[in-house]
């Protein structure tokens, strides 16, 4: 992040003129305090000070009341404030502009010609609003237009930021600057980062915009930026109410139309952009959202319908770019990095040639031997085309870089789940292990009754009774009856009965795809770790044999029936994790709540402010998943076990288990059964299952977050009636619910939003949602799922009965039934290639306890310091999570070969390194 001075203009702003070595201080006192208020507590109303005069201002304190500004004797009989007419005086501005690193040929030359006709007139015009009304046309004060200065003779620099100057003529009497207006009459677009006023009694008043500003010839209005300081709309000053209703409308939008790329409208849509009914029936997919499939809703585009199917958004195929509102895009470093990964530069480009070329290659796994090949050689090697392959690649920089490269293509780095210990996937307290600090520690829950029952409609699915039966278990629980295992907790369960059994039928009809509808019992040893005990397998009830229970193994036979197994349960696992816990919960779930923000809440309302960092970038990656990973034949559905009925999985568990209430980690826990409420313990809760990596380092960062919420939603809302009162908060909730959950919108479950605990409670929930769960949930794909035998995302194979024509095949050689179950070397890589990108911090990635331009962001000096705090609480955080990582008595973090659980350690370099906490949905 650029430091704070050199986002105000760095040097230029600390050699100006405009600065008053003495300046007047507007103190804010409680959140409820109105501008009006404000400004009593002056011997007289802020004014403009002639800066021939400004030296002789000084300041002092009152012994009993506010800081007020004290002038002297002789300024006073030289200003009468009452009697003189205002004079005019001038004001600066400092210009914060940020350029492209990167220029295609037509961004340069139009570059240039602005540069030209910006001598002539065609230039960039500000223009200062006042937080005060004209006493006569009850309009709000407004300075002379300004012009940028030097633009032209600027454009030519390669600095990342470069800094503008524009002078104001103002009258003395134009009170506190609080908005200012943008102009752009070039022909390009250009980036806005901030803007630092400078020459006001009250200066210097900061101005975050972070945005980019369109050409007028594109959007002729001017854009509205307003200071860095928070008013609730109630506390709006007069002057600035206008702007901020018509900044809202603006980004509301009308409903109607094709969105263009330089739009910044939000709005809500189904998902009916997944489909292409014009490539055929293979390639059309339900709508999501509505009363047939519910489903939250997302950013709308407005595209044309399809030709085949008017209910059906027409696509935007990759590489073309989908619409997301342009503040919302990526910029340009992040932007690079994900161009540069290899789903974009490898798949996007190479695998649709691969898959024309060696269709007939694409074999099965084997040996181990493949899987290591491509770490140490790559892909093409392997299969033995590379020299093929790259003869026929279109693109000539790309041919010579390969063919002066010694390396294979597609190849990758060594997961570190094998990096310490090549053999550790196999273990059974490796497999347990990572129910609880894995890629997927959100499913296993407290096993309350044995045998587990299905909540199946019983007339469908078949009976809801277990094939799991006590003998099943007995000589596993130490010495313990069942019953005293489930009266001690420690029996736990990872059941995927209730997701897959619905589709199964559909699924295992698809070619290439077999599964099982699983569940996995554990049983917790004294030491603190678990154990496997029983893996039950379901296939629909019509089917012969339809339940089997699979116990851990006493020969070589049922060793590899075992593993065979477990690979099924975490197929299983890796389809819930993608589709649910991380699509639909931390990505899908969360969209409406950011459309709803931008909509419904000013830049200027303290709550916006709050949740800004924790919105980035959400709206482009989940632009880009709907385009080439969610959608029809695209990444999910090749490489995941659920295939074209993938979406329709995640919709099911939105309908039948997803809730806001439950959504926050304690709650989440608690709803589980891993943990009960304990008033003593500081979350209110106690862990059963002490050493569980993912929620004792979650809960360090959950109450981070509500302290840091509760402070500053405290601060504002200083009691109940300032929540009810507060019309743009009551809307943002309505519309996240009414409209952007629209299909679930009359479940009793909602949380009320009345007072300060409420607000508190929703806003640690959406920002815990965005960051830490996300981050535990995302940054472990690779290093977990890298080596696909540790993860497989598919099955292609059920485990062979007695009888089964395949059996003898399987007794002949079980390590090539085993790895020809699993994907194959091309659908592996694939994978590979998309956990990788997914994994992956971008260089500009910002992380809990930071956020841009971290002094300025909010003109209230408490919340600034409060947010400090904050940042300090989430280092202390990420030393005690390093503690505990080398701790050898926690053994699901600490030991020979294990891998510590950092994927809630709050910070990271870039690139894919299995820890580090962004504030938002970034990837």
């Amino acid at each position: 992040m650029a430091p704070a001075t050199e986002m105000m203009g760095g040097s230029l702003i600390e050699k100006s003129s405009y600065v008053s070595s003495s300046k007047l201080f507007l103190n804010r006192t409680s959140s409820t305090t109105s501008f009006q208020q404000n400004q009593k507590r002056f011997l007289f109303n802020p004014v403009l000070v002639p800066s021939e005069q400004r030296r002789r201002v000084h300041l002092r304190k009152a012994s009993k009341a506010p800081v007020v500004a004290a002038v002297s004797e002789d300024l006073m009989k030289a200003v009468p404030y009452q009697k003189e007419k205002p004079v005019k005086i001038e004001v600066r501005a400092v210009v914060t502009v940020r350029n492209k690193n990167k220029e295609d040929f037509r961004e340069t030359l139009v570059k240039h010609l602005d540069a030209f006709t910006d001598k002539v007139g065609r230039n960039v015009v500000l223009e200062l609003v006042s937080t005060e009304e004209d006493p006569k046309t009850k309009a709000p004060k407004k300075s002379s237009e300004a012009v940028l200065k030097d633009w032209s003779n600027k454009a030519k620099l390669k600095a990342e930021r470069v800094h503008y100057t524009a002078e104001f003529n103002v009258d003395t009497n134009f009170g506190e600057p609080g908005a200012i207006m943008v102009t752009n009459k070039h022909q390009k677009e250009f980036f806005l980062e901030s803007i630092t006023i400078e020459g006001f009694a009250c200066s210097p008043v900061h101005f975050p915009c972070n945005s980019w500003v369109q050409s007028r010839k594109d959007h002729p209005g001017k854009r509205i930026f307003f200071s860095n300081k928070p008013y609730l709309p109630s506390e709006t000053p007069r002057g600035l109410s206008g702007l901020r209703e018509k900044e809202l409308g603006d980004i509301r939008g009308n409903g109607k139309g094709v969105r263009k790329l330089s739009d910044r409208i939000h709005d809500f849509d189904v998902y009916n952009d997944l489909g292409n009914p014009d490539r055929g029936i293979d390639f059309a997919r339900p709508t999501l959202g509505g009363d047939k499939i519910p489903y939250p809703r997302r950013c709308r585009t407005g595209r044309l319908p399809t030709e085949s199917d008017m209910q059906a958004e027409s696509r935007v195929e990759k590489t073309l770019p989908m619409y997301v509102p342009r503040d919302e895009q990526f910029e340009e470093p992040k932007q690079n990095a994900f161009s540069a990964g290899r789903l974009r530069a490898v798949l996007h480009s190479l695998l649709p040639q691969l898959k024309a070329r060696i269709s007939s290659h694409n074999r099965d796994i084997n040996s181990f031997a493949d899987i290591d090949g491509l770490y140490k050689e790559g892909l093409l090697l392997k299969l033995g085309l590379q020299e093929d392959i790259i003869k026929n690649l279109p693109v000539a920089k790309m041919v010579t870089q390969l063919q002066e490269s010694s390396e294979g293509i597609l190849k990758y780095e060594i997961p570190e789940i094998v990096s310490k210990d090549k053999f550790a996937w196999l273990r059974d307290d490796e497999f347990a292990r990572q129910a609880l600090a894995g890629v997927n520690p959100v499913n296993i829950e407290r096993l309350t009754a044995f045998p587990p029952v299905s909540k199946l409609d019983p007339e469908i699915y078949g009976p809801q009774e277990s094939a799991l039966k006590e003998e099943h278990i007995m000589g596993q629980l130490n010495g313990m009856t069942v019953q005293q295992a489930l009266e001690e907790n420690k029996l736990f369960l990872v059941d995927y009965h209730y997701i897959y059994l619905p589709f199964l039928d559909r699924i295992n009809a698809l070619d290439g795809r077999k599964s099982y509808a699983t569940r996995t019992i554990f049983f917790l040893t004294p030491s603190g770790t678990l154990k496997p005990i029983a893996i039950e397998l379901s296939l629909p009830h019509a089917a012969p044999r339809s339940k089997r229970v699979v116990t851990p193994p006493v020969d070589a036979t049922t060793n590899w029936i075992w593993q065979l197994a477990k690979a099924h349960v975490c197929s299983n696992d890796a389809g819930v994790h993608q589709l649910v816990n991380h699509w639909l919960r931390t990505h899908a779930c969360l969209e409406p709540f950011i459309l709803a923000a931008h909509r419904q809440l000013s830049a200027m309302h303290p709550i916006f402010k709050l949740l800004d960092p924790h919105m980035r970038y959400t709206l482009e990656i989940n632009a880009l998943a709907r385009q080439s990973l969610l959608n029809a034949d695209g990444v999910i559905e090749s490489c995941f076990t659920p295939g074209r009925y993938c979406m329709e999985m995640s919709a099911a568990a939105y309908r039948s288990h997803w809730r806001f209430d439950k959504e926050g980690l304690p709650a989440d826990l608690l709803r589980r059964g891993i943990a009960v409420p304990d008033p003593t313990e500081p979350y209110g809760l106690k862990l059963l299952i002490e050493d569980y990596p993912y929620a004792s380092d979650g809960l360090l960062i959950w109450k981070a977050i509500e302290n840091w919420v509760r402070t500053y939603v405290n601060h504002y809302y200083s009691d109940s009636s300032l929540i009810c009162n507060d019309r743009e908060l009551k809307c943002w909730y309505y519309e996240s619910i009414h409209v952007g959950h629209a299909d679930v919108r009359d479940e009793d479950w909602w949380p009320p939003l009345k007072t300060a605990d409420d607000l508190v409670s929703i806003l640690t929930t959406i920002i815990w949602l965005a960051s830490a769960q996300h981050a535990a949930l995302n940054f472990g794909q690779y290093p977990y799922g890298g080596y696909v035998p540790n993860h497989p995302p598919l099955m292609r194979r059920l485990i062979p009965e007695e009888n089964d024509p395949e059996y003898a095949n399987f007794l002949a050689d079980p390590q090539k039934y085993f790895l020809s179950a699993l994907p194959s070397l091309l659908q592996a890589t694939k994978f590979m290639a998309v956990v990788d990108t997914l994994s992956t911090h971008s260089p500009d990635e910002e992380y809990l306890g930071e956020r841009q331009q971290p002094s300025i962001w909010s003109s209230d000096a408490e919340i600034v310091e409060a947010f400090y705090k904050f940042s300090a609480e989430i280092r202390r955080i990420e030393k005690e999570i390093e503690k505990r990582n080398a701790d050898p008595s926690l053994r699901n973090r600490c030991g020979a070969g294990v891998l510590p659980y950092e994927l809630l350690a709050p910070s990271s370099d870039p690139g894919v390194t299995c820890r580090g906490v962004p504030n938002s949905v970034s990837i």
